[in-house]
Order: C-alpha cells, then structure tokens, then sequence
C-alpha cells in the first residue's frame, strides 16, 4: 500500500505546476497521475483524471 502523504505531495507538487502553466495539457497530465494514483494504477481512473485536468487546465488558461 502506498504512502497517502506521498501522494498529497505528489498532487500538490502536480496542482502547482498546472496552475503555473495554465494549460490544457498540464492541467491532463496531471489529472492523470493523479487518478492513477487515486484509483490503484486504474486505466479508467487514469483517463478520467487526464479528461478532468484537462478541462481544468483549459479553463484556467483562459
């Protein structure tokens, strides 16, 4: 089982750098690590991450 506070680092570090960036593909790789991480290494976790942080990253962009 994986460290929890290592992954509130890991999506600080990850939330940080996409509201650094503002963009869309920031904002998906990181929604991406994060729910694969989240859901155990999920394929759809990881996908619904990447579809999420994307939006997010977009919208911040702008």
């Amino acid at each position: 089982m994986r460290n929890r506070s290592g992954l509130g680092v890991i999506a600080m570090v990850l939330a940080l750098l996409t509201l650094m960036a503002g963009c869309t593909l920031g904002g998906a790789a990181a929604g991406g690590v994060i729910g694969n991480e989240a859901t155990n290494h999920s394929a759809v976790g990881t996908v619904g991450g990447a579809v999420a942080g994307g939006i997010i990253g977009h919208e911040l962009g702008k």
